[in-house]
Parts: C-alpha cells; structure tokens; sequence
C-alpha cells in the first residue's frame, strides 16, 4: 500500500523536517529498553534515521518510510505512510510493523500516544544538531535493530569525518558571518536562531550564525538583519525558485545595505542534505565550508 503524495507536499516535508520547525517532541528515551523484539519489519519516521538504516545495510528490514525519508533513492520504493509531524497511526500500523524507529519531534502528539501502544515496538531517536547528537542516533539506531557491532564502525568512521571536516576551517582567521534564512513570503525574513539544524551546520563548516539573540527560527526586523551585518546568505534549495530568488533577496531593503547583500553572496543547498544530521553531514559541512572559504579550504 502506497500513500499519494505529491512532490511540492514531499519538498515541504522534507524542508520543514529537517529545520525542525512546528516540532512535537516525544519521550528522549526510548519506550522499549534495548533493541526491538523482532526487527524483521522496520518502518522508520525520519530522513536521518533512515539514512542510518541504509549506512548500516540493514534496509531489507524496513517496510515502510515518512516522507522526510528520500535518500537514497532506492527508499522511495517504498510505502509512504505521510509526513512525519502529521502521522496518522493507521496508516503508520497498515503495514504491520514489528517496529517503528520514530526521529524525536514527530507527531502529533496523539498519534504517538497510540503509537506507544502498538503491538509493535517503538523507539524514539533523540535529534541534536552536533557531532555528539549524530553518533547517538547511530547507537541508538544499532542497538534497536541489533547491529551494535556495525553501528560502532559506523559511527568511528563518521565521527572521524567529522572531525577531519572540523578541522578544515581551524586555521581561517576571519569566520564568515551567516544568515540563514528559511522564507521571505511577503517580504517578511524568517531565520534560524542557535539551538537549531541551521546554526549546527553553520557552526560545523566554520561560520559564525549572526542570528544569537533567540532559538528556534523567527521572524526577524530589518534592523535587526542589517545590525547583523551577514556576510553570506545561507537559504535552502526549492523548485522553481532559482531564477528569481536572488534578485528578489538582494532587493530586500533588510539585505540590500549588509556586506551579503553588496557582494550578492547566496549559498543555496538542499534541505534534506544540508540540515539532515546523518551520516552525510561531515559531506554537507564541507560542501558549505568550501562555498564559504574557496580556496582557504582544501580536502
């Protein structure tokens, strides 16, 4: 069974999935102790969850993904059961999991209470956006789907990226300073405060987040932007923006006048990609470091 969806509602799942806005946060724990009782069949909530689940080879188990979940490709083949902060516990338990690997933040929260109490078992996946925050998720991931032994290979190999790409912008003198913006519906600037996947990637290639005053992603003043002084506009990829985006960003009374706005300095990255904190991070980060840095950055 194969949920519709069609691409503009997946593009959004994904985007807002992997910023966390509008975020129902489940138990940190998980509500079984260890690894699932039967792993067999997996359906797994959460583009980075699953990522891990094909990082570890151990995607024969899942029946089942969210829409957050769309790389690798080869997952799309599998049944959609919707979007993972507006999951519907039927379509979640119609295809008879024995397991649901759940990223933290789905929802709504009454979903998840009936989810709890499934006959299949349920493990919440914590989502910080830092190094430390990455490997748990692999741990956790492993431990459910009893492959410990290949999640601590998973998780050297990835902590050692990681580091490797920390250590790419130790010697950059000057830091670029980042807006990350997520929308400018209506000429209004919602942007990524600390606490958030924008200011985890931000900090991992090297770059400064200008936006330290509140957590979360909130609209923000004009003055408030051009105080900030963002030497670089950091802003998610989505179809059918690329050809007019920039000029309108660069018009932005808010933009026009910053040191981003008089280089017309924009990166744009997918979503999924960029903000995912998986196992591709270590890649998103350098990616970003290197459209930060040039040439001061090199492999």
């Amino acid at each position: 069974m194969r949920f519709p969806s069609s691409i503009g509602a997946q593009l959004r799942a994904v985007s807002l999935a992997a910023i966390g806005l509008f975020s129902v946060h489940t138990a940190s724990a998980s509500e079984i102790d260890g690894a699932f009782s039967d792993p067999s069949r997996i359906v797994s909530i959460g583009g980075s969850v699953t990522e891990i689940v094909y990082a570890l080879g151990e995607e024969k188990r899942l029946v089942a993904r969210d829409q957050t979940s769309v790389f690798p490709e080869a997952v799309l083949s599998l049944p959609d059961v919707g979007y993972m902060r507006q999951l519907s516990p039927e379509g979640v338990l119609s295809v008879d999991p024995t397991g649901i690997l759940l990223l933290e933040g789905s929802g709504p929260r009454e979903a998840i209470d009936v989810l709890k109490k499934a006959r299949a078992d349920l493990v919440s996946v914590p989502d910080r956006f830092d190094r430390e925050g990455i490997l748990a998720k692999i741990e956790i991931v492993g431990k459910a789907l009893e492959v410990e032994d290949k999640a601590e290979a998973l998780a050297a190999t990835v902590d050692a990226d990681l580091r490797a790409t920390e250590k790419l912008t130790a010697g950059i003198k000057e830091h670029k300073r980042v807006l990350f913006i997520l929308s400018m519906q209506g000429g209004k600037l919602l942007a990524a405060g600390t606490g958030t996947a924008s200011d985890g990637i931000i900090k991992l290639a090297g770059g400064v987040n200008v936006i330290d005053s509140f957590q979360g992603y909130k609209q923000v003043s004009d003055e408030a932007v051009i105080t900030a002084k963002p030497d670089v506009i950091l802003m998610m990829t989505r179809g059918g923006e690329h050809s007019q985006i920039g000029d309108e960003l660069f018009a932005h009374p808010a933009i026009a006048p910053t040191p981003a706005g008089k280089a017309k300095a924009l990166i744009r990255m997918d979503g999924a990609y960029l903000l995912g904190f998986g196992p591709r991070t270590a890649s998103a980060a350098r990616d970003l470091a290197k459209a930060l840095y040039g040439d001061q950055v090199t492999d």
